[in-house]
């Protein structure tokens, strides 16, 4: 395996108590001495137990709040390093808080492992699933659980050896594709009293800038009718198929309408089972995005409407359940120039002849008309102070609005990669997703040693922070006071 340090700035860092990096008009302190370095080799040294770790998570791909197996080794691995852990919190079964340390600051560093269904994919750069399995981890959650667990560990060895005081929790955060476990955490207090959280997210280029992500509001509709003969008495039957494509038609009309940058999505999970019953049950799984959360709420308002009209003209019944409901990233740009300038120290990810050749069958994949440079792993995109909305969800979101909070992406996939594809599943269980992962780690352990060692730091995020989320702002959760939705895979 090949690491890539960024040698000559760990040198510089080495003999210096703290270097200033200048970002426009700010600055931002990093402290070091011989620290990083060492937490840097410390972690490398570990690279071959945090891939098997890692791997076995893959193999596992366990889709959201079914993730058992996944949750059970981390909280081991985590258990095994000195950390107290406590299981199924908020009534989440494989949700966790591993706790280290006691007093401030407290810094929280999240940690993901639920997988996506129907990608299931093996190992190698040409499509071809795993007979025994549905699911894949094509959004790479298996590297960020590791990745945050071996972070965390770091920083716990570093506290004993500095004598420094504090507290680190790590937070099992199951269901984040479209189950808004995180949301249950923060509606029920689990942050409080947290002064930063720290998170990551597998990608396929290194970037520590701020951004901000879209609000997202999901539901299941479901439709019941009267199942009849369809062809020997249709008349006596009222179909909950119907129901369900009048209101996929006027929500595809309402499209013209909503404003341009919102997204609007679905599935319908069960359509009926022969088409010479008229089906009495009928079930559309929808999904609603907006930058803004007041913005989604109102075109998931409008959704509700359409399918109320759709039951009313087929005459069926209507009911829905909320899936999901998660608030836009607040990025705090303190906290990014930090983490990006550390995300420099520890530098991009190194292919080897063999991961080179992975990664160009891989591109031949893609159907695109100008290829990214492989050699993209292996750079820092530059800094951007400007926020930009991606075009995904997250439920780091609602965090992101009761504690400053700052993440990074880390190059876990080969350039040009797309999330949620079976090329992304295929580099996540090879040596390229582990060395993006090794990349996340050191970022994150150095990341929280500043934070713990300068805590005007915490001081400047949390005056940030204050002023984004404005005088008085009081968190509301968009899923209001519904359990965990533990099923919606089923």
């Amino acid at each position: 395996m090949t690491y890539k340090i960024n040698t000559k700035a760990l040198l510089t860092l080495s003999f210096f108590v703290c270097v200033t990096m200048l970002f426009g008009q700010k600055e931002v302190r990093v402290t070091s001495g011989g620290a990083k370095p060492a937490m840097i080799k410390n972690i490398d040294a570990k690279y071959d137990a945090y891939k098997n770790l890692a791997l076995q998570i893959w193999g596992y791909a366990e889709v959201g709040y079914k993730e058992y197996k996944s949750s059970e080794v981390l909280q081991a691995t985590l258990k095994n390093a000195g950390f107290s852990v406590e299981a199924g919190v908020v009534g989440i079964p494989t949700a966790f808080v591993a706790t280290f340390g006691s007093g401030s600051p407290t810094i929280g560093i999240l940690a993901e492992f639920d997988a996506l269904p129907g990608l299931s994919q093996e190992a190698i750069s040409e499509k071809k699933s795993i007979a025994t399995k549905d699911a894949g981890h094509a959004c790479g959650h298996h590297l960020f659980g590791v990745a945050s667990v071996a972070a965390a560990i770091e920083l716990k060895s570093r506290m004993q050896a500095e004598g420094f005081s504090g507290t680190i929790k790590v937070y099992g955060t199951p269901a984040e594709e479209g189950g808004s476990g995180k949301v249950y955490m923060v509606r029920d207090g689990l942050f409080e009293g947290v002064d930063v959280v720290l998170h990551w997210h597998p990608d396929d280029e290194n970037n520590a800038n701020p951004s901000s992500s879209l609000a997202n509001i999901s539901a299941k509709f479901r439709f019941h009718g009267v199942s009849a003969h369809a062809a020997g008495a249709p008349d006596r039957g009222r179909s909950a198929l119907d129901g369900v494509e009048s209101m996929d038609y006027m929500v595809n009309m309402m499209r013209e309408h909503i404003p341009s940058d919102a997204r609007v999505h679905y599935v319908i999970t069960n359509g009926g089972r022969a088409p010479n019953v008229v089906p009495d049950f009928a079930e559309v799984y929808y999904y609603a995005r907006h930058p803004e959360v007041d913005v989604v709420q109102s075109i998931f308002q409008r959704i509700v409407k359409a399918a109320e009209g759709a039951a009313l003209g087929t005459e069926t019944k209507m009911d829905y359940e909320m899936i999901g409901g998660v608030y836009n990233l607040l990025p705090i740009t303190s906290l990014s120039k930090l983490m990006y300038s550390n995300l420099g120290l520890v530098g991009g990810v190194s292919y080897n002849a063999e991961e080179m050749a992975f990664s160009q069958n891989i591109q031949s994949s893609f159907d695109v008309k100008e290829l990214p440079n492989i050699e993209r792993a292996n750079q820092i995109t530059p800094y951007d102070e400007k926020d930009r909305a991606g075009m995904g969800s997250t439920d780091v979101g609602d965090i992101s609005w009761v504690v400053p909070t700052v993440g990074l992406r880390a190059a876990t996939w080969t350039p040009g990669t797309a999330a949620h594809s079976w090329q992304a599943v295929a580099c996540g269980g090879t040596d390229i997703g582990i060395k993006g992962m090794m990349v996340a780690a050191k970022t994150l352990a150095l990341t929280g040693y500043d934070l713990f060692k300068n805590q005007q730091i915490i001081q400047e995020a949390t005056s940030e922070f204050n002023a984004k989320r404005g005088k008085d702002y009081k968190y509301k959760c968009l899923l209001r006071d519904r359990k965990p939705a533990l099923n919606y895979r089923d």
